[in-house]
């Protein structure tokens, strides 16, 4: 019986990937996921700055750590050390994928129960966003070209949905929440 249950509810737990470019609204929705939703959440960078014992919060140093995974073959590793960490009992979020390895990851681990939100958004609404990060929009391109961020939108084609980011926090989430609701009931998005 406790093998059918895990089995069950392993089968019916929800694992959300979330893409995006810098500032395009990624982790409003997966803190959304976090805080309205029950999930667990899970971020590349935070998994990053254990393994590498980086702060979580130096942007510049972790693109530098990041693009050494990716360019020096970690990028699997990466996934499984994150893969790790998520509760099998639990609905999670995983914020900030950015390259087709990592959707690979997570949809050979999570099957038909992963799924991915991409979410799209202008430049200058990026740059307005992020408001004192960048002194200005040339230092914020500088850093949304930087070689780790150049696969992102790559993940676009394997999207479930993709969302707009340019539409106030209200609409956005709420555009999650049914998205959650389609995802729940195993209908085709």
């Amino acid at each position: 019986m406790a093998d059918q249950l895990s089995y069950r509810r392993e089968n019916n737990r929800l694992v959300i990937g979330v893409a995006g470019r810098i500032g395009s609204g990624k982790s409003v929705v997966a803190h959304y996921l976090e805080r309205e939703c029950g999930f667990q959440y899970f971020r590349y960078s935070l998994v990053l700055a254990d393994w590498f014992e980086t702060e979580p919060d130096a942007k510049a140093r972790l693109q530098e750590v990041g693009w050494e995974v990716m360019s020096g073959c970690g990028q699997r590793e990466l996934n499984q050390k994150l893969i790790e960490r998520i509760d099998r009992d639990r609905d999670a979020a995983v914020d900030g994928l950015r390259h087709p390895i990592d959707f690979e990851s997570l949809k050979k681990e999570f099957n038909s129960r992963f799924f991915l939100i991409y979410i799209d958004t202008s430049p200058e609404i990026r740059f307005e966003r992020l408001g004192l990060r960048y002194a200005t929009f040339k230092d914020f391109l500088a850093a949304d070209s930087h070689p780790v961020e150049s696969n992102i939108d790559s993940l676009r084609p394997f999207a479930s949905a993709v969302l707009s980011g340019a539409v106030g926090h209200e609409e956005l989430t709420t555009r999650v929440r049914d998205l959650v609701r389609v995802f729940q009931s195993g209908e085709p998005t």
